[in-house]
């Protein structure tokens, strides 16, 4: 039986987590969008939209904030970094083809499994190698207010 235990979560942390929501909300639009078969192009803007306005701000700021605290040569740090630099190259394609519908399933599934692996195990990871200073330093981070930016977008083809 697998175990349901939430996970404890330091309150430096949170403000991560609380993005990655709205992460997989995304990943949620993109796959009930292809599911109502709208236009690939009104996804792959919505796509372009959110990445400037709310997640490249997400991942400057584990960038900044998380990865940098883990040795160059930590093997969950390198597995973010990596999936990081595949997901920059997934929007830079999908900007070069917003159209293209196995583009965007491609980047639904590549953003959840990083945000799975980051809630399930990278968090953990830094919650346990992080001093207690850094991770007050860390808990200071304001994080996005995403809620805000579907509020200036029209096209809500998710629903």
């Amino acid at each position: 039986m697998k175990d349901t235990t939430p996970i404890k979560r330091h309150p430096a942390m949170v403000s991560f987590s609380k993005d990655h929501h709205f992460g997989l909300l995304l990943v949620w639009k993109i796959r009930q969008g292809l599911t109502k078969s709208v236009e690939a192009g009104r996804i792959g803007k919505y796509v372009l939209y959110f990445f400037s306005e709310d997640l490249l701000k997400h991942f400057e700021d584990e960038e900044k904030w998380l990865f940098s605290r883990l040795r160059a040569d930590d093997l969950l740090r390198i597995q973010a970094e990596e999936d990081h630099a595949a997901i920059y190259q997934l929007i830079k394609d999908i900007g070069k083809h917003t159209e293209d519908t196995a583009l965007l399933t491609k980047l639904a599934d590549r953003l959840e499994k990083h945000i799975r692996f980051e809630e399930r195990e990278l968090f953990n990871h830094l919650q346990s190698v992080i001093g207690t200073d850094e991770l007050a330093l860390i808990e200071k981070r304001i994080g996005n207010d995403s809620k805000e930016i579907d509020e200036k977008w029209d096209d809500v083809f998710w629903i």
